[in-house]
């Protein structure tokens, strides 16, 4: 793009460690997840098949298939981690890790009301089997955490061995580092922004509003999640100031 175009933001390739995408699969058929890596291979990193769909998604073997030859790390999302938790059945997890050769691994608690410390054993032990990224936030709008809070666990769950730590907000962008009318939770996102290294978060950002303003306040290359499939080319629009909302982001002042 650069070839064409003068000013874009530098965009780090894939193998990265910022300016990460993550895509929800919410159950994709193959042949949709065959076209989505069609066009969004290079821009996407990870793809979580979402909550506990991959129990449900027909032909989860093939689909797993074709995201990891296009050069993306799919994983099964943490609350599936939460149901097999949550029945005593750890060792099933493992197993049903091993049975699809999932290396990448989302632990959570967001579903279910789980002891932090037992949470840090989890990621411990996951983290000596392969790589963990860890959520934190409740997906229940009745449960608030306060920033010191949110700065602790993300801090203590990324000792423990998360390489990542996902902000919460669930896929209607409602809850967590957001308000209830999908709007910036400004106390929390400082917070986070202020005492955790960046490149260690992901946020959770599925709609346009929210992904602007972290690309505004962050840059091209913060870390976003729970992003739709069919959303890929207009993120990376908005991650390359190709859209009208980041347009002048990355213009130098003189063409301001």
């Amino acid at each position: 793009m650069k070839q064409i175009l003068p000013y874009l933001p530098d965009r780090p390739l894939k193998p990265r460690v910022n300016g990460l995408t993550m895509v929800m699969d919410k159950g994709l058929s193959i042949r949709e997840s065959e076209d989505f890596m069609s066009v969004g291979n290079e821009y996407t990193d990870f793809v979580k098949l979402g909550f506990g769909t991959s129990l449900l998604t027909p032909g989860i073997d093939k689909k797993l298939s074709v995201y990891k030859s296009a050069g993306c790390r799919p994983y099964f999302g943490g609350t599936l981690f939460e149901a097999f938790i949550i029945r005593n059945m750890f060792t099933e997890f493992l197993e049903f890790l091993d049975r699809y050769e999932i290396d990448l691994v989302e632990i959570s608690d967001g579903s279910y009301d789980m002891d932090h410390q037992k949470k840090l054993e989890y990621i411990k032990t996951l983290a000596g089997r392969g790589t963990v990224i860890s959520e934190v936030g409740s997906k229940k709008k009745d449960v608030v955490y306060s920033p010191v809070e949110w700065v602790a666990m993300m801090r203590s769950e990324l000792d423990a061995g998360s390489v990542k730590v996902i902000a919460e907000a669930r896929e209607s962008g409602t809850v967590g580092i957001f308000n209830d009318d999908g709007s910036i939770n400004s106390p929390v996102v400082n917070a986070i922004s202020h005492h955790v290294q960046l490149e260690n978060v992901i946020w959770e950002a599925p709609l346009k509003s929210q992904q602007v303003w972290f690309i505004k306040h962050f840059g091209a290359n913060v870390n976003l999640g729970n992003i739709e499939p069919r959303e890929i080319i207009p993120l990376e629009a908005l991650r390359t100031g190709l859209r009208g909302d980041t347009f002048f982001q990355f213009l130098p002042d003189e063409l301001k």
